[in-house]
């Protein structure tokens, strides 16, 4: 059996997660109690009595979600579970990259909590607000996307964000533009075109800003070679070199986040389980339209830690 770990993006985060964890392991209390030093406030109140609207603030949902994995992953070892001995490979959706080199030891978790404020409130900051948009494209291949938005790039800045498999494509950019690619997917046969309800053209040229902001964050974090190989969202593939990997985190700013290639790499290379580690079950639902071949679970809470170190045994 080869393991692989995955760890979710913004939009998998609701006010209470990770408190029953909290409550049942001292050790994953104490990264919560981390994160809360590392960024000077007390983000596990917000996490765990909101209100809803200041927890999916991308400046606090960001660190929020990490803080939520790493706590599962204390809570893994604490009862036994060496993920050096046990997982091949990490990855994560976006910011869950992030929590992916945390838990392989790049970065860390003060560090990363840092560097995804820093991440969250840049990207917020790079478009006025209004400005920028998201839309989910159901049911068209990749080409025609692309095509679209090439198309519509002629009134503004309009590309692929996250390809999440299964028919399921969401482009960012600036909001006019984003509209009419809309508009050219559903002509071009899409079953629907879903303008998300975000704050920010994520993943798009229009966060240049934030990635510069990110350059120079890096540039000021301490790395060490992740233990395990992450699964890099733009180059798709395994990475254990600290500045290839930053080089990543850099460009995916303003690049497309991978994750059906990502699935598909895993199946082609021997990954037979993958588990989601952390707050909602987002990417076990995407992998299992992708790939038929790979099993999935999610651990999120005190009883599915049990499960999992059981069955990892």
């Amino acid at each position: 059996m080869t393991i692989a770990f995955t760890f979710p993006g913004q939009g998998s985060q609701s006010v209470g997660m990770g408190k029953e964890l909290a409550d049942a392991f001292p050790e994953a209390r104490r990264v919560f109690e981390e994160v809360d030093e590392a960024l000077g406030e007390k983000l596990s109140k917000v996490i765990w009595e909101g209100p809803d609207d200041v927890l999916t603030l991308t400046a606090n949902a960001q660190p929020a979600l990490m803080a939520v994995s790493i706590a599962v992953l204390r809570a893994l070892e604490a009862r036994g579970l060496s993920l050096k001995d046990k997982v091949a490979y990490v990855a994560g959706h976006s910011l869950g990259e992030y929590s992916a080199l945390a838990a392989a030891g790049m970065f860390s978790v003060a560090d990363t909590a840092r560097l995804l404020r820093t991440r969250g409130s840049a990207m917020q900051q790079a478009v006025p607000v209004g400005a920028g948009a998201m839309a989910a494209i159901l049911g068209l291949d990749q080409e025609n996307v692309e095509a679209a938005c090439a198309e519509a790039a002629r009134i503004g800045p309009c590309q692929l964000a996250n390809d999440n498999g299964a028919g399921q494509i969401v482009i960012s950019g600036a909001k006019t533009a984003v509209e009419l690619a809309g508009k050219l997917c559903v002509e071009r046969g899409a079953k629907r075109s879903i303008m998300l309800p975000v704050s920010a053209p994520f993943h798009s040229a229009l966060m240049a800003p934030a990635a510069e902001a990110m350059r120079l964050a890096l540039s000021q974090v301490v790395a060490s070679p992740p233990f395990i190989p992450v699964i890099s969202n733009v180059a798709v593939k395994p990475l254990t070199d600290p500045a290839e990997i930053a080089a990543g985190l850099i460009e995916q700013v303003t690049g497309r986040v991978r994750w059906r290639e990502t699935i598909e790499w895993f199946a082609a290379n021997g990954v037979t389980t993958i588990y989601e580690i952390g707050a909602g079950k987002v990417l076990s639902g995407l992998a299992r339209r992708i790939s038929r071949d790979i099993a999935t679970a999610n651990v999120g809470g005190p009883a599915e830690v049990d499960a999992a170190r059981v069955a990892l045994a």
